[in-house]
């Protein structure tokens, strides 16, 4: 059975022992932990660092690793969401750089799994992006495979506002693109981080591709989207997707989560599915972050325990 945890953006003033403790205190079995360079973040849930990847020697390694053990809380993988695909050459190859050392770093740590994203050039077009895709992938994918840790890339378009239009920043969206970036990089290592939410709010069917890309999803999120109807018949499916839908905890949405399991323990899935909290509803202060979290857990409990 697959371990239940959540991704540690959500509680960015606490320390990496602050966010383990609050883990085994509240029974999350493991901790998506964010690695994102120490800086001003670009975006909402951006720029948490609760491992410092540059900062990483050998008795900081043991050290996380043993009060990891000692809470009982895992790592489940390190995280890092960038556009490595960005139109600015100079933040792209920076990008790409921090997320080799995220993968260097995981496999110091111990660890399987370091999740990302594609990226993508927004203003280009999918075939466009294919040909900036085939430049970048396959030495990143190379660093993976030689460190032997798996590359889950999440499947969000990062397309939410004006801010994003008219492409979104990553390519990594739907099954058919996802068919073809595996295709182009034949790689064990090369996979999903999938999450439901995002294709449900595109209108796709987020079972099906459970069942397809089985070999491929080595990690999982859980968040939760509500489609407002009466403001998609507004506006309609080509405007900015925040018009028409918000993120929620689970169980406030959308998704069914008993069919989402259900799918999962189908095709034997034995990886981490992590709670992500993007609900501004529980946003105002530090207490309701946390709240988010158990309350997410009490939902799940029905699923994963």
């Amino acid at each position: 059975m697959f371990k239940l945890g959540f991704v540690s953006a959500i509680l960015s003033d606490l320390s990496f022992e602050e966010v383990v403790d609050f883990a085994s205190i509240n029974g999350y079995a493991c901790v998506e932990m964010l690695c994102w360079p120490k800086g001003k973040a670009e975006r909402r849930y951006a720029g948490v660092t609760h491992i410092d990847v540059n900062d990483l020697d050998e008795q900081k390694i043991k050290s996380i690793k043993k009060y990891a053990r000692e809470k009982n809380v895992e790592i489940s993988a390190l995280g890092y969401y960038p556009n490595p695909l960005d139109p600015d050459t100079e933040k792209r190859k920076y990008y790409i750089e921090h997320i080799k050392k995220v993968i260097t770093a995981a496999a110091k740590l111990g660890l399987k799994n370091v999740n990302t994203f594609v990226g993508k050039d927004k203003n280009k077009n999918i075939e466009e992006n294919f040909k900036i895709f085939k430049k970048v992938w396959p030495a990143i994918i190379k660093h993976a495979e030689q460190s032997k840790i798996m590359i889950g890339i999440e499947n969000c378009p990062m397309f939410f506002t004006n801010d994003e239009w008219p492409g979104g920043n990553n390519l990594a969206t739907t099954p058919a693109i996802w068919r073809r970036m595996f295709e182009e990089i034949k790689s064990d290592n090369f996979g999903l981080n999938y999450d439901p939410s995002h294709l449900l709010w595109q209108q796709i069917d987020y079972i099906k591709p459970i069942y397809e890309f089985k070999d491929k999803i080595f990690h999982a999120h859980i968040k939760d989207a509500k489609v407002f109807q009466n403001k998609l018949d507004e506006v309609g499916i080509l405007a900015t997707p925040l018009e028409f839908h918000a993120p929620k905890l689970p169980g406030l949405g959308d998704v069914n989560w008993g069919k989402f399991v259900s799918a999962l323990t189908d095709i034997g899935y034995q990886g981490s599915v992590c709670v992500e909290v993007e609900d501004r509803s529980f946003e105002d202060s530090l207490d309701s972050r946390k709240k988010s979290l158990i309350l997410s857990k009490q939902y799940l409990n029905q699923y994963v325990v």
